[in-house]
Formats: structure tokens, C-alpha cells, sequence
């Protein structure tokens, strides 16, 4: 059954222990942060600040830092779920005549269930501030000593493509200058940065609207790497299994989610920008003051005691490794979908998405690992993949440790690596250029001779499995 709304999914985190209250006073400025790093760090419970310093708001944190709590989130036992059942409904098909037409429908009407219900009233409007909105009241943090200052961490910005229409909502971080302009973090390569150029052509202003707290389905939706022009709460209905209710904002034309805790509603002038940052990101490192544009608040509207959700990012792990780590499972079929070869994929958290990923394929012909690793560097935002390790089928990827090993014993640094230019993640800060470097394709599979590898190649250390299914027999005979 659908979480309503956050405080939905809060109570059901208490209530299975994977929430930790916190009653006593704490800054915004810092003091959450070092708190919720060494939780997250410990592979600690979400966080509920009950009384932040300057608000008279609580504060949810860490809340989808853990396997258990992604999952919970997205109600499934396991990842790979969401991932098949992506594949039931929008798997391709050419009906070739009338009965493959028929098969189709039911898919068809399984997606149109999930499409967004507009509804006139929703707790979100409980607050209307209209004639002097300000974001003061809000506990929003500072995360890191160098950062520019206060961040909105957690927002799903909408906004809606100035040509078609189309709505999208993702999410990027906003810099707080004062009670009602913030920066909006929107790189080169996101679907809110196209429709920014797109209202500069027109030159018109672009309508935002930034939702603060959703169900987590909708929340997780906002980070989802997917197709141009398709909209975020269509496939946040999917995996909720309901439509997002959704309500329009007061002052742009725009749809927001009823359910939300906060909404702030404003405008992006094409013509504007102003220095954003730094702040301390998910590389592990600061991300370097930039220009980027600046998002005007005309109106908030506000649950009467809303709840204020938020995140930290920094060196793994933490909260959003998890975020990440689920798009990597729910994925993953469409991937194997596109390249059947693929058995499994990791991006390992230490590679946090953009830098490293290790794949397993099922090799058919000489140089079929450089064949994926193009393939991976021209599949959506994997294009910004700095390092990719292709190993054998029967390689356990998510074994960091054995992929090294092959690495190390399978790799001839002349004959084996593939270094291409291409772009990079805007916070890539080793690149001589902005947005524009090289990246690494490794074959660490088993050659063959007809990759020019005439030597024979030893076979991997195994005990034989009658011998293994002796001594298991008789483990508790040795004392053990």
C-alpha cells in the first residue's frame, strides 16, 4: 500500500525501530551535519531532529541511508523487483498483427493507472504566504565549513519545458542567499538546465516550483535518470502503485504534489546569475563556486506544522549512496535489456556513480568488453563513467575485492586498456577542462587467441566439489 505522503513513511520507520528522535537542541549550522556524518558512517537509523536552533520546525535526515530503508521506501524486498516489473510494461514489443495488439493493451492500461490526479485541495495549502514569503522559518542547514552557505539539499524542482509542455522534476541543490532568492545548482547536461535555455531563447522567465517533502517514492523519482520528456510522477505513481495527487501552485502555472510538507513557488530569469557554492558534494570534495542562475520565491505554501527533510553529502557512504545504489539495481534490467551480454553491474560507492563501474558480460567474440564499454559511455548520464572494468561472466562484481584481483592478474596495461575523450560530470575537478576529459575502458576478462594472447591461460584455483562436500559433511567432526 502507497505511503500518503512522508510522515506516512516516518511513522512506518519508527515503528520497525529505524528511527532515532533527537530532543535536544542542535544547529543547522554544522553541528547536524557531524552528527548525521557519523551516523551515516555507522550505518546508523534516520534522524529526527525535534528542535533545530532558529526554527520551530523538525528536521528528518539519513532517512534512506540503509539497504533496509531504501527498500521499506519503495515497498519491495528487493531492488531487482521494481527493475522487472519496468520490464513488464515498457519491455518492446511489434505487434505484427491483431492478437499482438490485444497483448499489448492490458500494459498500456497498467501505465495509465498510474498517471498524476489533479485534486483542489491538499495539505500542502493548509499555510498560503503570499505577500511576504520567506524561507527564514525553515531549518535549513549548512553542511560543511567552506560552503557558501546554507543549502536546500533534498528539493524536487519542477518546472516545465517552455516548446512542449512537458513537465520534469529533479533535483538540484539551492544555495540560500537570503529570505527569498537561492542559487539553482542546474548543470549543463539535466533536463531543468534545457528547459532554462530553453525560456532564454524566448526570452521569458522560467516558472519553478520546488516541492519539500513527498512520499519517498516521489522523492526517489526526482534523482531517477529518465528519458527526456518522460515525467517524473508518472513513475512515481509506478512504483508506488497509485497516481501522485496533485494540486496547482498559487502564483505559476505549474503542478506540484498535494501530499508535500512545503512548496516554494517562483520564477528563474534567463538573464540572471550569480556565484553559487562551493559546496562540500558527493565526490568527497567541494564543488567550486560557479555562476548559475537565481531562483526568486513569490509564494510559499506550507503544511501548518510541516516536517523539513534534508541530506548531507560527502565521502561515502552515506544517504545518498543508497539513492544511487537503487537506480543501479532498478536499472540494471533495462540494461541487460539493451545488452543482453551484461550478468551484473556495480557501481561501487567509492566510485560514487560517475567514476567506476564493474561489469560481468557473458564474452561471445574477441574485443566484445571494448564493444560494452562504448556502449556504456553512450547510454544516458553513464556517458560521464570515468572507469570501466569488464571481467568474465562467473566474476562476482559486487565483490570489490575479487574485481581488484582480476584486475591485477588479468590486465596487460599495453594490449587491454581503451582511454576515449567524451564528457564528464560537471563536478569532475581532475579534467584540464569543465565537463570534458578522458575515461578508461579496462578489459580484465580471460583473453583468447584470437585477441592475440597465444600463451595458454591457467585455470582458476578450485577445490573440486566432492572434496568440498566431504569436508562439509564432516565440518562439526574438526571442532569447529
Amino acid at each position: 500500500m502507497a505511503y500518503k505522503d512522508l510522515r506516512d513513511f516516518v511513522r512506518v520507520l519508527e515503528k520497525r525501530g529505524f528511527l532515532k528522535r533527537i530532543t535536544v537542541e542542535v544547529d543547522p549550522d554544522l553541528e547536524i551535519t557531524e552528527i548525521t556524518d557519523r551516523i551515516s558512517k555507522a550505518e546508523g537509523p534516520a534522524l529526527l531532529f525535534e528542535k533545530v536552533k532558529g526554527s520551530p520546525y523538525p528536521l528528518l535526515i539519513n532517512a534512506f541511508g540503509s539497504w533496509e530503508r531504501i527498500c521499506l521506501a519503495l515497498e519491495v524486498d528487493s531492488l531487482e523487483e521494481i527493475g522487472r516489473q519496468i520490464l513488464e510494461i515498457i519491455e518492446p514489443e511489434i505487434p505484427t498483427n491483431l492478437m499482438g495488439k490485444l497483448k499489448q493493451l492490458p500494459k498500456l492500461k497498467k501505465l495509465a493507472n498510474f498517471i498524476p490526479k489533479i485534486v483542489k485541495n491538499g495539505p500542502v495549502k493548509e499555510v498560503v504566504e503570499k505577500d511576504n514569503p520567506s524561507l527564514d522559518s525553515l531549518p535549513i542547514i549548512k553542511c560543511w565549513p567552506q560552503d557558501g552557505g546554507p543549502f536546500i539539499t533534498l528539493p524536487l524542482v519542477f518546472t516545465r519545458n517552455p516548446n512542449t509542455g512537458t513537465p520534469n522534476c529533479g533535483m538540484y541543490r539551492m544555495h540560500v542567499y537570503d529570505e527569498t532568492t537561492t542559487g539553482m545548482h542546474w548543470h549543463i547536461h539535466k533536463h531543468g538546465s534545457r528547459h532554462f535555455r530553453e525560456s532564454g531563447r524566448k526570452k521569458e522567465r522560467l516558472p519553478v516550483a520546488v516541492a519539500l517533502g513527498a512520499d519517498p517514492a516521489v522523492i526517489y523519482s526526482a534523482t531517477a535518470p529518465l528519458p527526456d520528456d518522460f515525467d517524473e510522477m508518472l513513475f512515481a505513481g509506478f512504483l508506488r502503485g497509485a497516481p501522485v495527487e496533485m494540486i496547482r501552485c498559487e502564483t505559476v502555472d505549474l503542478m506540484v504534489p498535494a501530499q508535500a510538507e512545503i512548496i516554494l513557488e517562483g520564477y528563474v530569469d534567463p538573464d540572471e546569475s550569480r556565484i553559487e557554492g562551493p559546496f562540500g558534494d558527493h565526490t568527497g570534495y567541494y564543488s567550486l563556486a560557479e555562476e548559475y542562475p537565481v531562483f526568486h520565491i513569490t509564494c510559499i505554501t506550507r503544511r501548518r506544522e510541516p516536517l523539513y527533510p534534508t541530506t548531507i553529502v560527502g565521502k561515502p557512504p552515506m544517504e545518498d549512496c543508497f539513492l544511487g545504489k537503487a537506480t543501479e539495481r532498478i536499472f540494471l534490467p533495462l540494461l541487460k535489456k539493451q545488452m543482453p551480454e551484461v550478468v551484473d553491474m556495480n557501481l561501487p560507492l567509492e566510485g560514487i556513480f560517475h567514476n567506476i563501474a564493474f561489469l560481468a558480460i557473458d564474452k561471445r567474440y574477441p574485443g566484445h568488453a571494448r564493444k560494452v564499454m562504448h556502449a556504456i559511455w553512450g547510454t544516458g548520464q553513464m556517458m560521464f563513467t570515468k572507469m570501466i572494468v569488464i571481467v568474465d561472466a562467473h566474476v562476482n562484481v559486487q565483490d570489490n575485492g575479487e574485481v581488484l584481483w582480476r584486475l591485477g592478474n588479468n590486465v596487460d596495461w599495453k594490449r587491454d586498456i581503451e582511454v576515449v575523450e567524451g564528457p564528464l560530470d560537471a563536478l569532475d575537478h581532475s579534467s584540464p577542462l569543465s565537463k570534458y576529459g578522458a575515461k578508461i575502458g579496462i578489459d580484465a576478462t580471460k583473453k583468447w587467441p584470437s585477441e592475440g594472447h597465444l600463451r595458454e591461460w591457467p585455470d582458476d584455483i578450485v577445490m573440486s566439489e566432492e572434496i568440498r562436500q566431504f569436508v562439509t559433511s564432516r565440518w562439526k567432526d574438526y571442532g569447529f
